[in-house]
């Protein structure tokens, strides 16, 4: 039994001598227009109306259709002529099971004030059913009902079947109801398609249906991004886009026909019968990569990036080449693009965040309401995956090793590799969090395998999509105030950590899943311990030449327990330390290093520091009153961060 069916309203229709009451019994077809006016009145008392009109409007419709199926036989514009007042009986004889229209009326007629109406029915057991399982796959109430007034219902009034006797092929026939309905009215079906879709996935996890629905929005077949490209060249590139099929990702190719098909359609501009033997560097190639300098971004609508730039001369270099080694007829016989086409890049050091920002992002993540997502990049941060390793970690990736602690073994992914990556308890804890948080359901079909999986981040019965996290992290990023941030860059805070805690080269080829050492050298050029120390060997020079800091400026009388001396009361960027204190110039700012200990997720404290903490935290709130009253806003939050932050410690110590 599904778990949504064992918490499921018990059907009354089911006890010893109950009729079932959206079933179509023996003799109902020949069921006399008094019994039905009759049933029809007991219901109206049971939901709570009473209004002559409905009673009235119900006569007039048994007068003229004395059996109520003969109405199922009328024209689709007298079905849909009823009135105010004729309509919920027409929503009784559905609930009832007495009449099962055809799919036209279905998908004309709005279905959302059946609510009152199904209870003490099948089909309000089958409905409540269906929600209970849609609530625990994570969609609220209203979308919950939603999908079951727009798709279910349906469902189960056209076919007259029960809830666990659907099939796909109900379906195919009521998509291909709406989407005449879409032909014949103009009205788009695109909301109904995407609910269909959510619904069939919920079917699946209660065992109802065989298979995972695809998404509602799937990439465009290749044939239709290559509609604007003539023959023969768009056949050509749709042949190598399938060959590259076999060796390539899906990603991949599909990026590969998006570049593919800007340089097809600039270069059949000029000749619209060009095949790729026929290409002429002056004539099309060169003109092409100069319109590249001007070319917008269908997105954003900016000039492209050089980097872009590089990746499209790159694919098309990519595919004539390909075609020539292959021996394609139609591939070029001289080369067209060289080496010193592509635009020199610039090298940028990995992109971390600062320890301010990162501390800043991380209590961001915590405070969300958006739990799976914000815990997902907790822990991308927390391990340093890849986005896609991210999402594809699945509920056995934790693995014990007696004397070595927990590890978390990464799935193959951007080099087709696995590793494992050490972890600690408080990333078992997250780990606990976002089990207990995820969407539960039967496995799905791995995307790279097809094999059935049980993926950690699965929500609404599917796996949770990279733009979800996405989002996720730009409202966590602008909430902590530090712009636009992406998931990538999590990887590279953590990356830049483990190097300024010293970790060895090979220890950190093996935690990110390098498999050249000169892609994890790129982190030691952020910190080179030599030019470290000549720093701090000039810097001790030059602060012997550097003007005392200012004084205080409190009046001479002491006030808050402060003296005129005290170092709270400079008008200098002050911290409180445990064991001292720190002064900065105004124009240095606040360190970015300030009280990063005891915001460190790995700091822990005792009873026996009790004291130390107290006194951190009366400095603290000095600096908050002193940074409010200079008008520092930034400063007051930042003090203000602290002294939350020693509370917990101080409330977890005691």
């Amino acid at each position: 039994m599904p778990p949504a069916a064992a918490h499921a309203t018990p059907d009354p229709t089911d006890r010893p001598g109950a009729s079932p009451a959206n079933a179509c019994p023996a003799g109902t077809a020949n069921e006399p227009a008094a019994v039905v006016l009759a049933a029809y009145e007991e219901h109206l008392a049971a939901t709570g109306r009473g209004n002559p009109a409905y009673t009235t409007a119900a006569r007039g419709f048994l007068r003229r259709w004395p059996h109520p199926l003969d109405w199922t036989l009328e024209s689709l514009d007298v079905q849909l002529s009823a009135g105010t007042a004729t309509r919920p009986f027409i929503t009784f004889l559905l609930v009832t099971g007495r009449i099962n229209p055809g799919w036209d009326y279905l998908v004309h007629r709005k279905l959302s004030s059946i609510w009152r109406d199904v209870p003490g029915t099948r089909i309000g057991t089958d409905l409540q059913e269906f929600i209970t399982t849609a609530r625990a796959q994570g969609y609220t109430q209203r979308t919950a009902s939603a999908m079951a007034s727009q798709v279910l219902a349906r469902l189960l009034f056209a076919t007259g079947k029960r809830l666990h006797d659907l099939s796909e092929e109900d379906f195919v026939a009521l998509a291909i109801a709406g989407r005449d309905r879409e032909r014949d009215t103009g009205r788009t079906w695109k909301h109904y398609r995407g609910a269909a879709t959510a619904t069939r996935a919920v079917l699946f996890h209660m065992g109802v249906l065989p298979a995972l629905p695809p998404p509602a929005q799937s990439r465009w077949s290749y044939e239709r991004r290559l509609a604007a490209v003539p023959d023969p060249m768009k056949s050509i590139i749709i042949a190598y886009l399938h060959r590259k099929a076999v060796t390539c990702k899906e990603g991949t190719v599909s990026s590969l026909a998006t570049r593919l098909t800007g340089f097809a359609t600039y270069v059949t501009g000029i000749d619209a019968t060009l095949t790729p033997d026929r290409l002429d560097r002056c004539t099309h190639i060169e003109p092409w990569m100069t319109s590249l300098t001007t070319t917008r971004s269908t997105t954003s609508a900016a000039i492209i990036t050089r980097a872009d730039q590089a990746r499209r001369i790159l694919a098309v270099s990519n595919f004539l080449s390909d075609i020539t080694e292959w021996g394609w007829p139609t591939a070029p016989t001289r080369k067209l693009l060289y080496r010193s086409d592509i635009p020199r890049l610039p090298q940028p050091l990995p992109r971390f965040l600062a320890p301010d920002a990162d501390r800043r992002l991380q209590q961001a993540l915590e405070d969300s309401p958006n739990r799976l997502a914000a815990d997902a990049l907790l822990l991308q941060r927390a391990c340093g995956l890849r986005i896609g390793e991210l999402l594809d970690l699945e509920l056995d990736a934790v693995i014990d090793v007696p004397t070595a602690g927990s590890w978390l073994k990464i799935p193959l992914g951007k080099l087709d590799t696995e590793r494992m990556v050490p972890i600690d308890p408080d990333i078992l804890a997250l780990l606990d969090r976002i089990t207990a948080t995820r969407s539960p359901g039967r496995p799905i079909p791995h995307p790279r395998t097809g094999r059935p999986a049980d993926f950690l981040f699965t929500a609404h019965g599917r796996r949770l999509g990279q733009n979800q996290l996405r989002r996720e992290l730009d409202r966590a990023a602008t909430t902590a105030g530090i712009g636009h941030v992406s998931p990538h860059q999590l990887r590279h805070t953590y990356a830049t950590a483990l190097v300024n805690a010293g970790v060895s080269l090979q220890a950190l080829m093996a935690i990110l899943g390098h498999s050249s050492a000169e892609m994890s050298l790129r982190y030691g050029r952020l910190f080179d311990t030599t030019i470290r120390a000549e720093y701090e060997r000039a810097l001790d020079l030059a602060k012997q030449h550097i003007a005392t800091l200012p004084a205080p400026d409190t009046p001479s009388k002491p006030t808050n327990n402060t003296t005129p001396t005290d170092w709270r009361n400079t008008a200098t960027i002050k911290t409180a330390l445990a064991g001292g204190y720190c002064l900065r110039a105004p124009a240095q700012g606040a360190c970015q290093y300030a009280n990063i200990c005891e915001h460190c997720p790995s700091f822990h404290t005792t009873p026996a520091y009790l004291p130390v903490l107290t006194a951190q935290r009366d400095d603290a709130q000095a600096l908050a009153h002193d940074a409010r009253h200079r008008g520092w806003d930034h400063e007051t939050e930042r003090h203000l961060h602290l002294i939350t932050r020693i509370n917990n410690l101080i409330e977890r110590a005691g």
